[in-house]
């Protein structure tokens, strides 16, 4: 007999598993500091947190105002048309009720592909994207499961979480670019080695480089594990919002099974594949470094549902 999952459950599950995975990277942004100031002065450190903080939060931020402007401008969208996609207003104004939230822009992208996208630093500003070939091969309910989808992301402020992991991840990395790059100067200028501070210094300083190599792979790594785990939070979010799981779940085996042209699937920016409700690019394998679950595993939890 198969163990029925709570949507209730699995939503608090993802939430803390995401909010873990967080503290995991803030952890490597402390070690990677606290390295960096043993190895060298203290005061060195600070000069180079305060230039990744102004390089790492002015490109995130900007983005972030922007992010639906971005996205919408990227794939080509065009204003969804009341008469033309009564459906998708119709899924739309339901899940908006569901959720309590107001009804975000909703927009049409031209592509034979079954996905769709949310964007907008909060409910306030939220757009939401479909492709024609959503709209085309979708019925009623499942497209009410694709939109309960992204209004979940934006119900769970899944845009906002995403920016301040970026944040951490652009500050590790530009903090580890700039101590890296630094070390040649500063060795230069290094006296130390014979006595038994500037061996300590010399090992320190050989923990903080391989510290510096490692923790931008981690955090990256991390950050796309927070991503895949948004995506299970929206299906079961999805769930409380429909109230019926198999929309969701026949919309995403039709999404499994469909056959997109490679000239399709060039339509969509690597960069806007986070976005999306699944991978644009149709990988057969899904590893570490994927933005998004293995499909089939989210149909097996759907099913549970």
């Amino acid at each position: 007999m198969v163990e029925h999952i709570s949507f209730q459950d699995e939503i608090s599950k993802n939430k803390i598993k995401s909010f873990l995975l967080i503290v995991v990277i803030f952890v490597f942004f402390i070690i990677l500091g606290a390295l960096i100031s043993f190895a060298l002065d203290p005061s060195y450190f600070f000069v180079i947190m305060i230039i990744s903080i102004i390089f790492s939060l002015s490109y995130t931020l900007i983005s972030y105002y922007n992010s639906d402007k971005i996205a919408l401008a990227s794939v080509r969208a065009k204003p969804a048309s009341r008469t033309e996609h009564r459906m998708l207003f119709n899924a739309a104004e339901s899940m908006s009720i569901a959720s309590g939230l107001p009804m975000p822009k909703l927009y049409v992208m031209e592509s034979e592909q079954i996905n769709a996208f949310a964007s907008g630093r909060d409910p306030q500003h939220a757009v939401m994207c479909v492709t024609t070939g959503a709209l085309k091969k979708l019925n009623k309910q499942e497209l009410e499961g694709v939109v309960g989808h992204e209004m979940s992301h934006i119900a769970n402020y899944d845009m906002r979480f995403m920016t301040t992991v970026a944040v951490l991840v652009g500050l590790i990395s530009i903090i580890a670019e700039i101590f890296l790059r630094s070390l040649w100067f500063s060795g230069r200028n290094n006296s130390g080695g014979k006595d038994e501070n500037g061996k300590l210094q010399i090992i320190l300083i050989l923990l903080g480089v391989f510290f510096a190599i490692l923790a931008p792979i981690v955090a990256n790594l991390v950050s796309l594990a927070i991503s895949r785990k948004r995506e299970f939070g929206a299906d079961a979010t999805a769930v409380k919002l429909t109230r019926y799981p198999p929309g969701l779940k026949n919309a995403l085996i039709k999404i499994r099974d469909e056959s997109v042209p490679e000239k399709d699937k060039k339509k969509y920016a690597k960069a806007m594949a986070p976005l999306f409700m699944s991978d644009p690019y149709k990988k057969k394998f899904t590893d570490m470094f994927s933005t998004h679950p293995p499909i089939n595993e989210r149909i097996k939890i759907l099913d549970r549902m």
